[in-house]
């Protein structure tokens, strides 16, 4: 799924990036934090169809997420570079994704923790999220980290409602990892998401719950 952000949208979209924002939050036991969420069948006709979802909240005050296989089609790394009077000589390419339907007036990054940074939003096991141009900055003049991606808006719940949905069998809970986040297709995500747990995606029914 394509998803098309024009540029007058992408210029108060990026406004958040401005600032560092640290709103880092201890995780509850069974917290998803640090997982991939990913749309079941069931989820086909709504705005989340075949939606991978990099987690980086989940307590008892609700859940947040990035969708990380929505590119946007018509934004790339040099219009953000332009909106925040950024010169970029690097010549490095940063994925621009559809992060989801909440606040689309913030954007976040998505990427490997060897490069660090002020105000992560959430670290874990080698990828970091973070709402700090810094990192755009750092890539602008060529360093950086080696791999990311950015994201505009993001998915949340609140308290509650995400188990509601993954015990109607809405949503699946897959490892998250850094090949599949950076280094697949975006087409592909979904189905090998589904396809790390076992399950033939042609086959799978539509009233598969959770794993």
């Amino acid at each position: 799924m394509i998803k098309d952000i024009t540029l007058s949208k992408l210029k108060s979209s990026l406004a958040d990036l401005k600032s560092a924002e640290n709103s880092a939050t201890a995780q509850a036991p069974g917290s998803i934090a640090g997982k991939f969420l990913v749309a079941s069948p069931s989820l086909q006709e709504s705005c989340f169809t075949r939606a991978v979802i990099y987690m980086c909240m989940h307590n008892e005050t609700g859940a947040m997420g990035i969708i990380v296989n929505y590119p946007v089609e018509n934004v790339g790394i040099d219009d953000i570079m332009e909106q925040l009077n950024m010169e970029s000589g690097s010549g490095r390419n940063l994925p621009v994704h559809f992060g989801g339907p909440v606040e689309s007036n913030r954007g976040f990054i998505i990427h490997s923790d060897e490069f660090n940074a002020n105000g992560a939003i959430f670290n874990h096991e080698g990828l970091t999220v973070t709402s700090n141009a810094d990192v755009l900055q750092a890539i602008a003049k060529g360093n950086g980290p080696k791999q990311g991606l950015l994201a505009l808006g993001y998915a949340g719940w609140t308290a509650g409602q995400l188990e509601a949905e993954m015990e109607s069998g809405s949503w699946i809970v897959t490892s998250a990892t850094k090949q599949l986040l950076f280094d697949t297709e975006n087409d592909m995500k979904w189905g090998l998401s589904i396809a790390s747990l076992g399950f033939d995606v042609g086959n799978f029914s539509n009233s598969v719950g959770h794993a």
